[in-house]
């Protein structure tokens, strides 16, 4: 941080310093920046990790049910499944059960890169959490998991997504 920016951070009055909705709303901005970077060195998208992860943690899917259990909306997960499938990440093809529908199963090639995405939003997390100790790290992901799932269960969802 440079001068100037240390003397505008000392000038936020304390009341706004001490706001626990906006520290969190400025702990995401940095948290989606350095995912955002991160993956963008890799070509992806924090869409394109949540598509692979979940498929590679239940197994193949229908897009409708990759879509829930993704949060990504329907018609934004038909672009995600196409630019995953031109890299020959994931197959789409016909539901035996349901012609109309499709299955996506990720691919050997979609699990590698599934792999070089997790160590760069290790090295992501890293960074945002380099100021917390490791016990620290852990109460901190505890306690926001708490707020998440209080919130995911008395209102309208946010949507899950990576990074």
């Amino acid at each position: 941080m440079t001068t100037e920016e240390e003397q505008a951070a000392a000038a936020v009055p304390a009341r706004l310093r001490e706001l626990p909705s906006r520290l969190l709303a400025q702990a995401s901005a940095h948290a989606q920046r350095f995912v955002i970077e991160g993956l963008n060195g890799a070509d992806a998208r924090k869409w394109h990790y949540a598509a692979l992860v979940a498929l590679d943690e239940f197994g193949p899917a229908s897009q409708a049910t990759l879509s829930g259990r993704t949060g990504i909306h329907r018609s934004d997960l038909v672009a995600v499944i196409n630019e995953l499938a031109e890299r020959e990440l994931v197959e789409r093809t016909p539901d035996p059960a349901d012609r109309r529908r499709n299955v996506i199963t990720l691919t050997p090639l979609g699990r590698r890169r599934l792999r070089k995405l997790e160590q760069l939003l290790a090295a992501a997390q890293e960074e945002l959490l380099s100021p917390l100790s490791a016990p620290e790290r852990e109460q901190l992901t505890r306690l926001l998991g708490r707020i998440v799932d209080h919130h995911a269960h008395s209102g309208p969802g946010m949507g899950a997504d990576a990074g």
